[in-house]
């Protein structure tokens, strides 16, 4: 495979009236392509999220998607910078794990590994020691794979937040803490909201002369935002500052591949915002090749990302929503931000 450094890539469907219960998020994406959390009442997730029921469906998931795309869901492409690789790894109808190799010692990490068979098939490809599982959060499409690959490789650590049942967890993290793998060192962030214990991994990129690289789970998505199913629009809105507080020229990498339905919904909102436009025009032309939309950058997402756009006025005014007088201003960005997740959670891509 050959790799690929990121550009500065910058490149209407109706929102649907159906409404959904309370806290449960609706995600589109293309036909067939079954998103775990599809929106069958909060019930439903908590047996998915916390059940051996939630286990065996993802287990089902694993083995319909491994049928419909042997090859996975998007084009691998690599990254190469000086020192480090990183390999976004396509599985089940939409989730991606990323495989990052320290290029010098031939010692790898692998974010969210949920599919094993797929990231083992890219760590034998690579010919690398996998020295470290981070997991973003316990959702069965984030933490799968944890069992197999702990199996296959004996000195692989498990990394994660004790809020979050992660399964194989040998080292729980703490906020800020930072582990090293080769000459490797992320940083654990908490970002609570999606779950509990919702935590990202920001790369170092000051050794390999690159930017930071934000491994993102299901916090933020290019244009979008994960569902707070365990925390308020106040946890998320907090979590997502701290995201945003890494720099614009941070690299972000989701967890998901939702950025062509993001984008959609995204220019229902802003109709005259020309960095939308040009970015959904770029999404789609990736997505009719079947390449991936990421990485992007935080400077981006500040340009066309609803749920990063909470203070922008343009935005406040196309959701109807004032400042009250002597409202605390990121109280108001918390009711934006709960506004634009109910808009989200009633659209309906067509």
């Amino acid at each position: 495979q050959s790799c690929h450094r990121p550009a500065g890539q910058r490149t209407s469907p109706e929102p649907g009236s159906g409404g959904l219960p309370e806290g449960v998020e609706y995600i589109p994406t293309r036909k067939k392509g079954k998103n775990p959390m599809k929106p069958v009442g909060v019930a439903w997730y908590s047996l998915y999220a916390r059940t051996r029921l939630g286990y065996l469906y993802y287990q089902r998931q694993v083995k319909k998607a491994r049928e419909r795309y042997p090859q996975g869901h998007s084009v691998p492409q690599p990254y190469c910078f000086p020192g480090v690789k990183i390999l976004p790894i396509p599985v089940l109808s939409n989730n991606y794990s990323y495989l990052v190799i320290d290029t010098g010692s031939s010692q790898a990490a692998v974010i969210d590994p949920s599919d094993p068979l797929a990231v083992q098939a890219a760590i034998e490809e690579e010919g690398v020691m996998l020295e470290a599982i981070f997991c973003t959060h316990k959702h069965w499409d984030h933490s799968g794979g944890n069992e197999v690959l702990c199996q296959k490789y004996g000195s692989c650590r498990v990394y994660g937040s004790a809020l979050d049942a992660i399964p194989q967890l040998t080292n729980p993290l703490t906020d800020r803490e930072k582990v090293t793998v080769g000459c490797l060192t992320f940083e654990a962030l908490a970002t609570p909201g999606h779950t509990v214990g919702h935590m990202v991994y920001v790369l170092d990129g000051v050794p390999f002369g690159i930017p930071p690289c934000l491994f993102s789970g299901d916090l933020l998505f290019l244009a979008g935002c994960g569902e707070p199913f365990e925390g308020s629009p106040e946890t998320m809105l907090t979590s997502l500052d701290v995201a945003m507080g890494l720099g614009e020229d941070t690299l972000l990498w989701p967890g998901h591949e939702y950025a062509l339905e993001c984008l959609t919904f995204a220019s229902l909102l802003e109709l005259d915002n020309s960095a939308l436009e040009q970015k959904l025009q770029w999404a789609a032309q990736q997505r009719q090749e079947k390449r991936s939309t990421c990485p992007s950058t935080l400077g981006e997402e500040q340009t066309y990302n609803p749920f990063l756009r909470t203070h922008r006025p343009e935005l406040q005014e196309a959701l109807g929503l004032w400042q009250g007088v002597g409202e605390d201003p990121n109280a108001f960005r918390a009711r934006v931000l709960k506004e634009v997740r109910r808009r989200k959670d009633l659209y309906q891509a067509t």
